[in-house]
Formats: structure tokens, C-alpha cells, sequence
């Protein structure tokens, strides 16, 4: 008769070890104080064990001991020490739960017994994998900071502050149109494809232009450029559609130009604020974008800027919107 993989077996496997200490024993074993391994822990994204529960392997111990010893060097102090692992724990819990559906959907076998070890084919795989893994895991996020650095960089050298709290960008949302009613139309599969689909042809297309995605939430992108051609290009090609094997809803898309609050991977400020509006004024199949951004792509010949209707935007005043299109469409301005 099979059996369901043991919990704490399957985090031997994955972690490299049993949970050996208590709260207490890591702490001590770590050399840091009590106060400061909560907050880690917190931030990584972890529920509070109890205080006489093995619950911290000695690879825990060890990660502890690295943050402590950043601490003491002057290398980061406590807020920031906390601010980065609360950056680490939410990207990587993302992270864990996708590469977790990737690795069920390749371990699955229907009507396949549980093997010897009692792991089952998920952590048999992903014991298989881990060391290759590990290793790209390093590289990539290698790659991503070398990016991230050099967008920084690029930007600072073009404003007047030596370290600026808003960087100048063109923000991007693009959207499904009847998201909703789509919802209620498809089955759990058929909807599943469906955003998988969007998210990385939205993905591709924002990487290939020279963007950055900053997030996806289902139906919904969003995404930022340092350069107004390159973001204008990015939306024209969402706007064409994204196709999968099932009918998608048209994408509509809005782009602002103006300071924005970069922080923890994410962006903020009255920019975003206005390019989401003007998502939501958008047609299905077209872009709006603000009047900053018109300003800066009239003279591209092979784009055509339209202002319509002014709009009013709860919070944002009246806004005046354009249809960006590209110039050989001769399409008639949207009203």
C-alpha cells in the first residue's frame, strides 16, 4: 500500500539535514540575540515555532550566523539586514511555489505507487535537480543585479541628484478586457492556460522591447522603460494580442511618463496612479498614453500620437489622454 511523503523527510532532503535546535539552541549556536532571529525569521516569511520544537537545521544555523556577521562588520545594519530578507522571503516564496507546479506537473504519473524511500517522485526530482539548480539559481540572480545596477546607474547619471528617491520612467499597465466574464466561461484548466499564456507572451515581449516587468496579477501587467520609443514599441505589440490555443479578450494598455518610487522590486507614485487610469479609459486593442509621454514621441515618424477625449480620474484631476497608434495604420482617432 503507498504512502504520502513524510513532511519532515522531504525537508531533510531539501534543506540538507534534519531540524536539530530549538529557537534557543539556533540562536546561541548562531551568536546573535533572540530580538533580531525573530525578525529575520519573520521576514523571510516563516510561521513562529514553539520554543521547545526542533525547528532549525544546521544549515539555518549557519544563514544566521552569515546575517550576524554582516551586522557586526558594519556591512548592513538591522533594518536594512531585515529589509533584505523580507525582500529575499517573498521573492523566493513566489519562486518555490512555481518551480513546486513545474516540478508536480513533470513528477506526475497517474496511478503511480509511492517509491521505496517514501519521498515520492516530486522530491526524488527535485533532490535530482537541486545542485543544478542551486547553480543557475546563483547565476541569474547574478545577471539580474548586473541589470538592476546598470538601470540604476544610467539613471542617475542623468539626474541632477546624486542618489535620487524618484526615478524618471515610462510605466506601463496592459490588461485583459472581460477578464471576468472569461472566468465564469472557462474551467479551472482552460483559465489557467489562459493567464500562463498572457503572463509569459507579456513577459517575452516587455524583455525582447528593453523593459523590465515589474509584476503580473493574473489578468494584469505592469511594467516600466528608461526609454519612451522603446515603452511606446512594447505597448503597440501587447495591444496586437496575445495569443493562446484559447480565445483571449483583447489587451488594452496605458503608459505615463513621470518620477516614479522605486522600492523593493516594486514602483509607486502618481505616475503609476495615471497609467493605470488610463488603462482602464482605454478601448479594447488600443494604447493611451499621458501627455508627458506624447510630448516626448512626437517627432518618431513611424508613430502616430492622437489626443481624445480629456477624461476626469478620481484622485488625478482631469487627464488628457492620446491614442498612440503606429503611423501607416491610418486608423481614425479614438473618441
Amino acid at each position: 500500500m503507498s504512502s504520502r511523503p513524510d513532511p519532515k523527510e522531504i525537508e531533510a532532503v531539501l534543506l540538507g539535514g534534519e531540524a536539530l535546535y530549538t529557537r534557543d539552541e539556533a540562536v546561541r549556536r548562531a551568536e546573535v540575540s533572540p530580538e533580531f532571529s525573530t525578525r529575520v525569521w519573520r521576514a523571510l516569511g516563516f510561521a513562529t515555532r514553539g520554543d521547545d520544537v526542533p525547528a532549525f537545521t544546521e544549515s539555518d544555523v549557519e544563514a544566521l550566523r552569515i546575517t550576524g556577521r554582516l551586522l557586526e562588520d558594519d556591512i548592513l545594519d538591522e533594518e536594512a539586514a531585515v529589509r533584505l530578507a523580507r525582500a529575499m522571503g517573498q521573492t523566493m516564496a513566489r519562486l518555490a511555489e512555481w518551480q513546486t507546479s513545474i516540478l508536480t506537473t513533470l513528477s506526475y504519473e497517474p496511478g503511480a505507487k509511492a517509491d521505496e524511500s517514501g519521498l515520492g517522485p516530486l522530491v526524488e526530482l527535485a533532490k535530482d535537480l537541486l545542485p543544478d539548480i542551486e547553480r543557475l539559481l546563483v547565476h541569474i540572480w547574478r545577471r539580474q543585479l548586473a541589470a538592476s545596477a546598470a538601470r540604476t546607474l544610467a539613471v542617475m547619471q542623468n539626474s541632477d541628484d546624486a542618489a535620487p528617491t524618484y526615478f524618471p520612467l515610462v510605466v506601463g499597465f496592459a490588461d485583459l478586457v472581460s477578464f471576468t466574464t472569461l472566468s465564469r466561461e472557462l474551467d479551472e484548466m482552460e483559465l489557467a492556460e489562459v493567464v500562463e499564456g498572457f503572463e509569459a507572451t507579456s513577459a517575452d515581449i516587455v524583455a525582447s522591447g528593453g523593459g523590465r516587468l515589474v509584476k503580473t496579477l493574473g489578468d494584469e501587467i505592469l511594467y516600466v522603460s528608461n526609454s519612451a520609443r522603446q515603452a511606446a514599441e512594447i505597448a503597440l505589440q501587447l495591444a496586437d494580442g496575445v495569443k493562446t490555443h484559447v480565445e483571449v479578450p483583447d489587451v488594452r494598455v496605458g503608459l505615463a511618463y513621470g518620477p516614479v518610487l522605486a522600492l523593493l522590486g516594486d514602483v509607486f507614485g502618481t505616475t503609476v496612479n495615471r497609467s493605470s487610469r488610463l488603462t482602464s479609459f482605454a478601448r479594447p486593442g488600443t494604447v493611451l498614453i499621458d501627455e508627458a509621454l506624447a510630448d516626448q514621441l512626437q517627432d518618431e515618424e513611424s508613430l502616430q500620437v492622437v489626443a481624445v477625449r480629456p477624461r476626469h480620474a478620481h484622485g488625478l484631476g482631469q487627464l488628457q489622454p492620446y491614442a498612440l497608434r503606429r503611423s501607416f495604420e491610418g486608423a481614425r482617432p479614438q473618441s
